[in-house]
């Protein structure tokens, strides 16, 4: 039975790991982790926040997906948004997703990741 998400992999070109770190890191507060030394030596990066983990691997043909993307749960929306946007990163807003604020963004090469936040149901508000 499945439990939950281990964490996601994302592609990256090579050569991208300093772009990643800075966008992961920088824009996003995420903390790199280390990789096993074994994993290490094909490149690429990890990061995680709470119990939250992306896996960006290197892939030497990489195109970014067009629509896959991971969806990830967010405190606070306006404000995260706000700091992506402060940092050079675009945010592009979406509302069509009943019961929720979301917006997308677009890592350095170009992933497309949504960061989303539950709408607190007001007492007496349809749900």
């Amino acid at each position: 039975m499945i439990a939950a998400v281990d964490h996601v992999q994302l592609a990256a070109p090579p050569g991208s790991e300093e772009r990643l770190r800075a966008y992961y890191a920088g824009v996003l507060g995420m903390t790199e982790i280390p990789k096993p030394p074994v994993l290490a030596a094909r490149g690429g990066c990890w990061f995680q926040t709470g119990p939250v983990q992306l896996h960006l691997g290197i892939e030497t043909d990489f195109r970014p997906a067009r629509k896959a993307h991971p969806g990830l749960r967010v405190t606070g929306i306006e404000a995260y948004a706000a700091r992506l946007a402060a940092r050079g990163a675009a945010v592009t807003w979406d509302e069509d997703l009943p019961g929720h604020r979301r917006f997308y963004s677009y890592d350095p090469v170009g992933n497309r990741l949504e960061f989303l936040e539950p709408i607190a149901a007001r007492p007496g508000a349809p749900v």
